[in-house]
């Protein structure tokens, strides 16, 4: 009887399957046009999947054998289950590594059951407490009736009752696992997160130490195309196809700053309020935690109407989108690789470009840069005030560098103007050839940009590339990590093409090449908070703790530092926007820098110095390395200096052809 029953049910359940999976991509493709290499990407599935994201799922090692068990077994059985029981090719090997393939995923799918017995916060209830008894379901059904297949039960052993029993558990497991994967169930995240990875909006993160974290650049000269996104279909289809492959695991959402702080952020849930609104509906049904402070059951779209809507029920409230920090912790945790960041960049664009919604300070912050080129609304001419006594070297009197130091709109501001001048007698020190642009230089636009003002981020961009290209240097070094950043990796698209380095970088290797010399550290503890635009954007860790052990510190670790490093909550405006919460996200940095017994807390970003320096009743001295490098500056050994005079006078090897 099962030798009838189970090709009709396989084949019945992939048909259907066939027809969800015309259905889902149909909504996917309700988004922006976007040209993919459809080979080359379906290709480059395997190696995407074991190699680029199995290292992020890595970093739970029992979830991620789990995850290798429970999807390498599924995925074997469901491919051999067609074979040897809708073709009947039980013979030879087939069937015995069915057997094998479905028993693993049996034990992956117990670890999967224990998980959900007690399961974390983060992670999302309802439907998906369901997936453990349906991936036993499945895999036992289809261990049981392949025992005869490969003669360890009779072919005719049992009753009609026993094989409908085993069919209608199969039939469970099948529906989730074959019907549910296409059709919008738990396992759809299995489906769409394969196609995620072949086609997905940064292809360029996959490959070993690649990263690929800079804004994508609007093209401003088409007055057809809309400012950003404001509504669910102008996504480009791949970013939708990359929403739809949430698995609702939460890890974005356990480190997201603004969620932790209680602000009405939690990018889980606004991953899924895009796939409501690409679907039609709204979130009655969303099984995971909230917006905090925002009871489920209050948003609602549809494909064509606005994200944030006016009055009305929305997708997403607006203030959801500005509690933000694009400190990207959420995107470096996603064992899908989704990218959160861009999503909100991108509708906010639309909130400032066309409706002119920037919250709070942010309208003024806007006004100012484009009336001034400063976020502060400085007279332009007094960014060189701060050093009228250091006599620092103009590119305009020189025209060339070796070093453009790059220093930022810090040099409004008072308590950075001491991380400079502390830069510039590390750089004289070491005896650097370096210039500035002085009045030249104009704010980066990062603060613009991520506010959303795509059309004044490449206004200034345009104006700071012009301004370059009329020197010659060989790299530039700045103390601002958003500089950093914007500078190196997203004027490019603009044309302009630098070698840039972090302060910390450059110290490092100044050090390295003998060229500054330290006394040794007299202070108390010392841990280091790792900024995220040097970090997670750049990958930047190692330097910064490198010159920290040059001067004889040995840094004590937060429990949340490199790549999980806590937001100091100053990146994407957020000061600027200043969405309330139930707490402030540098008072819960500070507390993880208590948590050390650290009395000082060194930094590299002028950004995270004034957060940090904001907090109240703080136990930590806030010192950026440039400070903590300029006191420890001393002259080099006389042994040092003779071996380099020697070194120096020492005839040189000359290469004859």
């Amino acid at each position: 009887m099962l030798d009838t029953l189970l090709p009709i049910l396989i084949f019945a359940a992939l048909g259907l399957a066939a027809i969800g999976v015309v259905r889902r991509v149909r909504l996917w493709r309700q988004g922006r046009p976007s040209p993919v290499p459809l080979v080359k990407g379906l290709a480059s599935v395997p190696r995407r999947y074991l190699v680029d994201l199995h290292h992020v799922v890595a970093r739970d090692k029992v979830m991620s054998n789990t995850h290798v068990a429970t999807a390498g077994g599924f995925v074997a059985a469901a491919v051999l289950m067609v074979l040897v029981h809708g073709f009947g090719l039980a013979e030879g090997v087939l069937g015995w590594v069915l057997l094998a393939a479905s028993a693993t995923m049996f034990a992956g799918s117990c670890f999967v059951a224990r998980r959900r017995r007690n399961p974390p916060a983060r992670l999302s209830k309802g439907p998906w407490m369901r997936l453990p008894k349906s991936l036993m379901a499945f895999s036992l059904s289809v261990f049981a009736i392949t025992l005869p297949a490969v003669g360890l039960l009779p072919e005719d052993f049992g009753s009609w009752v026993l094989a409908l029993a085993l069919s209608a558990v199969l039939v469970w497991g099948l529906g989730e696992m074959v019907f549910g994967m296409a059709w919008g169930g738990p396992m759809k995240h299995a489906f769409a997160g394969a196609l995620h990875l072949a086609f997905h909006r940064r292809a360029e993160r996959f490959g070993e130490g690649n990263r690929s974290t800079g804004l994508k650049a609007l093209n401003l000269d088409d007055e057809d195309a809309t400012l950003g996104v404001e509504k669910p279909s102008d996504f480009t289809w791949n970013q939708l196809l990359g929403f739809d492959a949430c698995v609702q695991c939460g890890r974005c959402e356990a480190m997201c700053p603004a969620f932790a702080a209680g602000q009405p952020l939690n990018p889980k849930k606004l991953i899924q309020d895009m796939v409501v609104g690409m679907a039609g509906g709204s979130d009655a049904n969303y099984a995971g935690s909230p917006y905090p402070g925002k009871p489920v059951g209050e948003h609602a779209g549809t494909p064509g109407g606005p994200i944030v809507a006016r009055e009305g029920k929305a997708l997403v409230d607006a203030e959801t989108l500005w509690s933000c920090t694009t400190c990207r912790a959420c995107v470096e945790e996603c064992p899908m690789m989704i990218e959160h960041v861009d999503a909100i960049v991108d509708m906010r664009r639309f909130l400032t470009l066309e409706h002119g919604n920037t919250p709070n300070k942010g309208a003024e912050v806007l006004d100012n840069l484009i009336a001034t080129d400063n976020p502060g609304g400085f007279a332009p001419d007094a960014r060189m005030h701060w050093a009228a006594d250091l006599e620092l070297p103009l590119l305009a009197d020189r025209g060339e560098a070796e070093v453009l130091l790059w220093l930022g709109d810090g040099a409004y501001d008072m308590r950075n103007q001491r991380t400079l001048r502390s830069l510039v007698k590390v750089l004289r020190a070491a005896d650097v050839d370096f210039a500035v642009l002085g009045n030249e230089e104009r704010d980066s636009g990062d603060v613009a940009r991520r506010l959303g003002d795509e059309a004044t981020f490449q206004s200034l961009a345009k104006r700071n590339i012009a301004t370059l290209s009329k020197y010659r240097f060989q790299r530039i070094v700045t103390c601002d990590p958003h500089s950093f950043h914007v500078l190196g990796n997203e004027y490019g698209e603009l044309g302009g093409h630098y070698e840039v380095r972090h302060h910390s970088t450059y110290i490092a290797e100044l050090y390295e090449a003998g060229r500054l010399h330290f006394k040794p550290w007299k202070g108390g503890g010392v841990t280091y908070h790792d900024p995220c635009y040097l970090g997670r954007y750049n990958g930047e860790y190692e330097a910064p703790r490198n010159v920290l052990k040059a001067l004889g510190i040995e840094v004590a670790e937060m429990e949340r530092s490199g790549f999980r490093s806590r937001c100091c909550g100053g990146g994407g405006g957020a000061p600027i926007t200043d969405i309330p919460g139930e707490r402030r996200i540098p008072d819960m940095r500070m507390k993880d820098v208590g948590e050390t017994g650290a009395e000082v807390v060194a930094v590299g970003c002028p950004q995270c110095t004034a957060m940090l320096e904001g907090v109240v009743d703080a136990t930590a001295e806030v010192r950026d390395i440039a400070e903590l490098v300029a006191n420890a500056l001393t002259e080099a050994p006389e042994a040092s200096v003779g071996a380099a005079r020697q070194s120096s006078n020492r005839p040189q090897a000359v290469e004859v052809a």
